[in-house]
């Protein structure tokens, strides 16, 4: 009997089914690691601060600190009484002194108020000298007030965020010099197709390179997660129930390319049938169609490793992991935004006869602060996917016009958020 024709789905059908099986499967392990070492993880439990930051008053230019009262008028003269630092911590201010300060030093007690340099005068004196205050005062300026960025014990970063490059910053700041993350996902990748070979290979008739390999690996990578590269499996049903069990053992996801489309005569769907359990989709959306999504039984019998059947065409598969894998992913380590959000730009192009389908552009920046079109949006023209900064996300049978606002998904946000 033949099997049932794909079921068609919207992209947000399948991203709502997708995430929440991943959900369920929430990677429980955690473990410690430096924050020194944290980038990208993703936070387990939140981070509080173990102090104010800043831990008192300091200033935020180099100038003098003063008492306003002490300045009635522009143009007041008053001693220098001493010199402080960033990492020094000046004695109390004497009345009708100012005292000399560099950015980030403590402001000493009794100042209320700091004066940014360029607004003063140094003049020659006994010790120190002297300095001419060439504005009115205003209690409180220049001064960064202890507690005020975080105060003791805020959380500052919470469970499910992924650790930027600032995030590690807010870390460090409080004190956290360990932090307690999610496990990196750990993913088996495989491509099918008698017609692959890797690089450096001879190219024999009817053949062509592996490139979703090198790409679908990197963007793993970028994702943070662990990946097992199984290689190419050849076009037979022993072969590929044999990667599929190998592929289960220790992993969460096993991610392949090629062999999912309509028709194709291939033994990936009814191997993972075989091994576990299949729903075959067809997405309304271009490119990327077709989509296998299931799961496959680990030796136990009692676990299983999710499992994402991608399309073969290059771009094909670039925009579906970007659109579905990586949310999945991100679900999996317990991500508080499984899907970056959209920006809104001037479409600095025409598309007069748009795809019934929910249509992911290739598109870049220009000078003129729009965004326009790579020239060829065909599937396998992967030089659009170098070539671009973004997806447009046109639904379908849109009509766009020069001038109107469209939605750009950031490539920077979709890879390794």
């Amino acid at each position: 009997m033949a099997d049932a024709r794909p079921t068609l789905l919207t992209l947000d059908e399948v991203l709502q089914r997708v995430l929440a099986v991943a959900q369920d499967r929430l990677i429980a392990e955690t473990e410690k690691v430096d924050t020194f070492d944290a980038l990208g993880r993703v936070l387990a439990r939140p981070v509080r601060s173990a102090l104010d930051v800043p831990p008192a008053d300091n200033t935020s230019m180099d100038g003098y600190a003063m008492r306003a009262a002490d300045v009635p008028a522009a143009g007041q003269v008053l001693a220098v009484s001493q010199r402080i630092p960033a990492g020094v911590v000046g004695q109390p201010l004497q009345p009708g002194t100012a005292a000399r300060i560099f950015t980030g030093a403590q402001v000493p007690a009794g100042a209320d108020a700091v004066v940014m340099q360029e607004l003063c005068e140094a003049l020659p004196g006994e010790g120190l000298g002297q300095v001419r205050v060439g504005t009115v005062l205003v209690a409180g300026q220049w001064i960064r007030r202890r507690g005020e960025d975080v105060q003791h014990d805020a959380e500052v970063l919470l469970p499910g965020a992924r650790m930027t490059p600032q995030a590690l910053g807010l870390a460090a700041s409080v004190g956290a010099s360990r932090l307690t993350v999610r496990r990196r996902p750990r993913v088996a990748l495989f491509s099918t197709g008698d017609e692959l070979v890797m690089p450096g290979e001879s190219l024999k008739p009817g053949a062509i390179y592996n490139s979703n390999r090198f790409t679908l690996r990197g963007l793993l990578q970028a994702a943070g997660c662990e990946v097992q590269d199984l290689g190419i499996v050849p076009d037979r049903l022993d072969a590929t129930r044999d990667a599929l069990q190998r592929a289960a053992v220790g992993n969460d996801l096993i991610l392949t390319s090629g062999g999912v489309s309509v028709g194709e005569e291939d033994h990936l769907k009814p191997a993972v049938k075989a091994e576990g359990w299949l729903e075959d989709w067809q997405v309304l959306m271009k490119p990327g169609k077709p989509l296998a999504f299931g799961a496959v039984r680990r030796g136990d019998g009692e676990t299983e490793a999710l499992f994402m059947g991608l399309p073969g065409n290059p771009v094909s598969s670039f925009v579906t992991f970007l659109l579905l894998v990586a949310p999945v992913l991100r679900a999996l380590q317990g991500c508080a935004q499984a899907v970056p959000p959209a920006v809104q730009v001037r479409a600095d192009f025409d598309l007069p006869r748009p795809d019934k389908r929910r249509e992911f552009l290739r598109a870049r920046f220009n000078a003129a602060g729009g965004v326009e079109l790579f020239p060829n949006q065909s599937s396998g023209v992967l030089t659009s996917a170098v070539w671009a900064d973004g997806l447009v996300d046109n639904p379908g049978q849109q009509v766009i016009a020069r001038g109107d606002t469209v939605r750009l998904l950031l490539l920077s946000s979709l890879i390794g958020a």
